[in-house]
């Protein structure tokens, strides 16, 4: 509940451009998705989209079943309202604590999850594996994960929480041997403040 709360009350307090993670244009994302060459039916798990723009280029790529989660209420009320009901109707939105869900665990057969920014607000290894038991039972075998995290040079607190930062080797041990890296590679993001933040970005194939 701590969780949820802060989160609230931070997506109340700022503009979803004024927040920290929010990216005019997700690129590496991109990048990464586009080497899956999933198909426009293909089923995608967006965890914590609450600031996103990823939706809107998807949509308008022509993805047509994805699912948005954040454990934050207001967020995607806030996102859908900018989105607008046009591109906010194409998408299922689900509210939820990945590390103890309600909902989420109904879901089957996730082609693709995309994580940007959420993993590394799990410092409890409680948390960590709650999340990692999560996202193997949802992704099939054949689908990807991508996992962008604060990486090891990151900074060590964000949003007032601290964070668990990550290379590849810990989220390949972290996913297990089903899991094959396909690429990594390290991104310094802009901040709409001007600041930097170092990222780590992965893509994973499950395998079994």
């Amino acid at each position: 509940m701590q969780q949820k709360d802060h989160w609230e009350k931070v997506y109340q307090r700022q503009p979803l451009n004024k927040l920290g993670w929010f990216e005019e244009s997700p690129d590496p994302s991109l990048e990464l998705i586009e080497t899956c060459g999933l198909p426009e039916d293909a089923f995608m798990l967006h965890v914590g989209a609450g600031a996103t723009t990823l939706l809107d280029i998807l949509l308008k790529k022509g993805y047509k079943n994805i699912v948005a989660n954040d454990i934050s209420a207001f967020a995607l009320e806030k996102l859908k309202a900018r989105l607008g009901p046009g591109l906010a109707g194409k998408v299922q939105w689900l509210v939820d604590d990945l590390t103890k869900p309600d909902h989420l665990y109904t879901l089957q057969g996730v082609d693709l999850w995309h994580d940007r920014a959420v993993l590394h607000f799990f410092n409890d290894p409680a948390e960590r594996l709650g999340y990692f038991n999560l996202l193997r039972r949802l992704v099939r075998i054949g689908g990807y994960v991508i996992i962008a995290a604060f990486n090891l040079d990151g900074a060590g607190k964000c949003s007032g929480l601290p964070v668990f930062r990550y290379d590849q080797h810990m989220l390949q041990e972290q996913l297990g041997e089903g899991f094959s890296l396909i690429k990594a590679f390290d991104c310094t993001y802009l901040m709409p403040s001007g600041d930097t933040r170092e990222y780590i970005y992965t893509l994973f194939h499950r395998k079994s």
